[in-house]
């Protein structure tokens, strides 16, 4: 039996800070789930649901290393609304930064932490996305990791090419998780990464088991005890495996 992504996770040094910018740019509400953990979702959505990929924020040491491939890419509704999310982002204390995009029709931001994210132009593709347009992860072999991804979870691949695929829910709704290929995979990284989650009837570790058969490799990130696997695709990307429900 497949995962599916749930939501993702964000370390930050200040989660209160940083999970205050984030519900206020997405619009969504803000829940504290232990301390140093913090929960954004959308108002009155019953997760888990493939309508949102919803994120946690989670206290990290201050200079945490960690550093992660994947980054956030917002959807907007037109040009209008793109500059006026733009400049609303800014007052909220994200700012502007060069990864070398040149001229593109996208904004490339960083949030109060530096976490690199973009703010699309209007795409017909992500009209029905939500705020969240999709998870993008950088990689050298995007062939593996559309293999990896395709026996992992149950979503469907929408967009398959020669250095890009997309996946999305079997339902047709909610974000997108993407695969790019690059010369320097990570050149700019961030702290964010993909939770999976699985379905009832199979346990957090019978889950990572069958995915490290895929290719999967363990990790010992992870606190002890948690009810939840860390794992590493086969580019070496960490994700966790929530428990069942």
């Amino acid at each position: 039996m497949a995962s599916r992504p749930v939501q993702v996770n964000l370390t930050a040094e200040d989660e209160l800070a940083l999970g205050a910018f984030w519900a206020a740019a997405l619009g969504w509400e803000s829940e504290s789930e232990a301390p140093g953990v913090i929960n954004l979702l959308p108002a009155g959505l019953a997760w888990p649901s493939p309508d949102a990929l919803t994120m946690d924020l989670v206290r990290v040491p201050a200079g945490d290393p960690v550093r992660y491939r994947s980054h956030l890419d917002l959807a907007t509704r037109s040009l209008e609304h793109q500059a006026r999310w733009v400049r609303e982002l800014l007052a909220l204390g994200a700012r502007r930064i060069d990864v070398g995009q040149g001229e593109v029709p996208w904004e490339v931001l960083a949030d109060p932490e530096g976490n690199v994210f973009c703010v699309l132009e209007p795409r017909p593709e992500y009209a029905t996305t939500g705020p969240i347009a999709a998870v993008v992860t950088e990689c050298s072999d995007v062939a593996g990791l559309k293999a990896f991804y395709a026996a992992a979870t149950d979503w469907v691949l929408v967009d398959d090419e020669e250095d890009f695929v997309s996946f999305r829910s079997p339902s047709g709704v909610g974000p997108f998780v993407e695969f790019l290929q690059v010369p320097e995979p990570g050149r700019f990284p961030t702290r964010l990464h993909l939770d999976l989650k699985a379905y009832p009837g199979s346990s957090a570790r019978e889950e990572a088991a069958r995915l490290e058969a895929l290719g999967a490799r363990p990790t010992d990130t992870a606190p002890a005890g948690a009810s939840w696997v860390t794992l590493l695709d086969p580019e070496g990307n960490e994700f966790c495996v929530l428990a069942e429900g």
